[in-house]
C-alpha cells in the first residue's frame, strides 16, 4: 500500500540581482505564479493562447504540470476538468521581504510521482524566471545559484544544479513510500501536530476553521489516491469509507489553532482572491496506528487547497 507512491525533494538557493527584491511576507504566490508563466514559455512549442485544444497536448510538459486533465477512460475523478498538480512551492516561512543584491533566498520544491522526470523543465523555467521575467514587486531579477535534492527522512543531500556550471546531475534522492512506512513510530495513542502554513480543509462544501481527524483524513485520502492514480498509474486499494468511519472516533484534546487570512492576486482572474487557513497545533487522541502512513506521507506533500502555493504545510510534533 503506497510502497511506491513517490516524491523528490529539493533545496532551491537564489540571489538578489542588482537591484535586491522585494517580496510579499507569505512567498508562494509569487514563486508559483511567475513560475507558472516561466514553464510556458520555455516548454510550449505551439504558442496557443489555451492547451485545450492544442494537438500536442497529451505530450506536453506544461499541460501535464500546470494543466493537467483527466485522459480518457479514467476511472477516477471523471467529473473533474483538472486533477492534483504533481508539485509544491514550498516558500520559507520567514517573513523578510527586503532582500539586498547578492543576499540569498532558499524554498523548497517537491515533486511528485512521474513529475520527477521533468526536473530539468523545472530548472530552466527558474533560470528564465530569475533573468527575463523577474519576481516581487517591481518584477525585479535574481540568480539561480545552486538546487539541492534532500531527503528529510534522514538529512541526506545532493548538488543536483550547479549555477555556475549550469549543469544538471541525472542522479537524486527520491523517496518511495517503502522508506517512510519503515521509519514509522507509534508508541502511544495520541498525535500532535503542527499547521505551519495556512491549511484549507474543506468540509461538506465549506472551510473549516477546526480540523476534525476524520476531516483530515478524508482530505489525506483523496489527495494521496488521486496523485498515485494520475501520477503513479496505480490504483490505491483501500477501504475507504471504513478508515473514514474509524477516524470520527479520534478526538481533538487540545487545539490552540487558528485562522489567518491570506490575499494573493490572481494574474489569470486579474482579482484578488482570499487563501486563508488554519495555523497552529493540534492534539488528537484515539486508535491511531492505521492512519499513521498516511499522516506520515502527508507531512511530505502538504494537505487541502492550494498546496501548489505551500498552503497546507503540517509537521508531526
Amino acid at each position: 500500500m503506497l510502497e511506491d507512491f513517490t516524491t523528490c525533494h529539493y533545496r532551491v538557493v537564489l540571489s538578489a540581482g542588482e537591484q535586491g527584491l522585494e517580496l510579499p511576507p507569505y512567498k508562494g504566490s509569487t514563486l508559483r505564479g511567475g513560475f507558472g508563466a516561466a514553464f510556458r514559455r520555455i516548454a510550449c512549442s505551439m504558442r496557443k493562447k489555451t492547451c485545450r485544444d492544442c494537438l500536442i497536448m497529451p505530450n506536453c510538459p506544461y499541460t501535464y504540470v500546470f494543466e493537467t486533465t483527466p485522459p480518457p477512460g479514467s476511472e477516477v475523478l471523471r467529473l473533474y476538468t483538472s486533477i492534483p498538480r504533481p508539485f509544491v512551492i514550498e516558500p520559507p516561512l520567514v517573513r523578510k521581504t527586503e532582500y539586498n543584491p547578492g543576499e540569498r533566498l532558499e524554498f523548497r520544491l517537491i515533486l511528485i510521482g512521474k513529475a520527477i522526470d521533468y526536473f530539468p523543465y523545472f530548472v530552466v523555467a527558474f533560470q528564465e524566471l530569475g533573468i527575463n521575467q523577474g519576481i516581487g514587486r517591481g518584477r525585479r531579477p535574481y540568480n539561480l545559484e545552486n538546487i539541492y535534492s534532500f531527503n528529510p527522512l534522514t538529512g541526506e543531500e545532493l548538488l543536483v544544479y550547479e549555477g555556475k556550471t549550469a549543469r544538471i546531475n541525472s542522479r537524486d534522492l527520491r523517496i518511495a513510500g517503502k522508506q517512510v512506512m519503515t521509519n514509522l513510530k507509534y508508541e502511544q495513542n495520541c498525535l500532535r501536530l503542527r499547521f505551519e502554513t495556512m491549511t484549507r480543509i474543506k468540509y461538506q462544501k465549506h472551510l473549516t476553521e477546526k480540523i476534525e481527524f476524520h476531516m483530515l483524513i478524508r482530505n489525506l485520502l483523496r489527495r494521496l489516491s488521486s496523485l498515485y492514480y494520475f501520477h503513479h498509474e496505480r490504483m490505491l486499494d483501500l477501504d475507504f469509507k471504513g478508515l473514514i468511519s474509524q477516524a470520527q472516533h479520534v478526538e481533538i484534546i487540545e487545539d490552540t489553532t487558528r485562522w489567518e487570512d491570506w490575499e494573493r492576486f490572481s494574474r489569470r482572474q486579474n482579482t484578488r482572491m482570499k487563501f486563508g487557513g488554519v495555523v497552529g497545533d493540534i492534539t488528537y487522541q484515539g486508535d491511531l496506528e492505521q492512519f499513521l502512513p498516511f499522516i506520515k506521507l502527508g507531512e511530505l506533500i502538504h494537505v487541502g487547497k492550494g498546496t501548489v502555493f505551500g498552503l497546507g504545510k503540517y509537521t508531526i510534533l
